[in-house]
Order: C-alpha cells, then sequence, then structure tokens
C-alpha cells in the first residue's frame, strides 16, 4: 500500500500560498509584456520596422485606425512601407502611446491606451492626431499578440469616449 500523500492547493495551505503568488505572478508578466507590446508598436512604427511592428499582430490580426483598415499582417508591414508612412518618417515623427490599462483573463487581454502623433515641420513638432487605442490581445506560442486594435481621435464625438471607456472589459 502506498502511503505517500499527495498535498494540493485545496488541502495545504502552503500549496495554496504558493498558487496564489504564481498566478499573482503570471498577471504581472502578461500585463508587462503586454505594455511592452503596445509601447514598441510606436517606436518600431517611426523606425520604419514593418516586418516587427506587423509580428505584434496575430497573422489574422486587424488593425482599424479611422480612415485606414488593415486585415492582416501583410497589410499592416504595407502601411508602414507606405509612401506616406515613409514620408512621415522622412520629415521626422513620432507616435507616442500612453501608459496602457491592461485587463487579462486567462489567454486573452484588453489594453486601453491614448496615443500623440507628432510631426517635425518647420523647425517643431505639431501634434496630427490625438487619439484612443483599444486592443484585443491573445496569448500565442510566440507570446502576447494584437487581435484586433482599433485607434479613433479624440476629438469630442463619442465613438472616442466609448473606446476609452472600455478599459478594463475583454
Amino acid at each position: 500500500m502506498d502511503t505517500t500523500t499527495t498535498t494540493d492547493a485545496t488541502t495545504d495551505p502552503t500549496a495554496a500560498r504558493l498558487a496564489q503568488l504564481e498566478a499573482r505572478l503570471q498577471l504581472l508578466e502578461d500585463q508587462h509584456e503586454i505594455a511592452r507590446l503596445v509601447a514598441s508598436y510606436g517606436l518600431l512604427v517611426d523606425a520604419g520596422e514593418a516586418e516587427r511592428v506587423a509580428a505584434l499582430w496575430t497573422e489574422d490580426g486587424v488593425y482599424d485606425v479611422e480612415e485606414f483598415y488593415m486585415g492582416n499582417r501583410a497589410e499592416i508591414d504595407a502601411m508602414v512601407r507606405s509612401d506616406a508612412h515613409q514620408g512621415l518618417i522622412a520629415r521626422g515623427c513620432s507616435h507616442f502611446l500612453g501608459p496602457a490599462h491592461v485587463t487579462v483573463d486567462g489567454d486573452r487581454a484588453v489594453a486601453v491606451c491614448e496615443s500623440v502623433l507628432l510631426v517635425h515641420r518647420e523647425g517643431r513638432n505639431y501634434p496630427v492626431r490625438i487619439g484612443v487605442n483599444h486592443w484585443e490581445l491573445q496569448r500565442t506560442p510566440e507570446g502576447w499578440r494584437a487581435t484586433h486594435r482599433t485607434t479613433r481621435g479624440l476629438n469630442g464625438d463619442a465613438e472616442g469616449r466609448a473606446l476609452l471607456a472600455r478599459t478594463g472589459t475583454v
């Protein structure tokens, strides 16, 4: 007869505490990885790193930004390589995404942040767009990736405010 006892989080207080700590650590790691992904968008897009920008999304990930709708990585890559975007880079630009409010629910997450696009003209930096960004993300074997990003201008209309209000909902 086997007299070995097994313990699990339901019967052993130490195991329960360890499981809680592991869950909390995993949540912090997930939030950190997602915040880094969001922050890296601006740096990569301003550097013209089309493949690396596109790799922030799943293969069929969507980027819906007001006048543009990109339905997969290839279209996101093409946007970065486009004459319009390359013109922004050539003049000098900064896509700054503010700190993201990240909510994780298992293998899905949402990040919401504001952003400012600045373009250099006549020796000064001018804001071109202020906006709100709603990221839907999925844990993949390669790490967290965006499945859908919606960006809308913060120009006083209801659509931008509605995206801000979706903070904390997965």
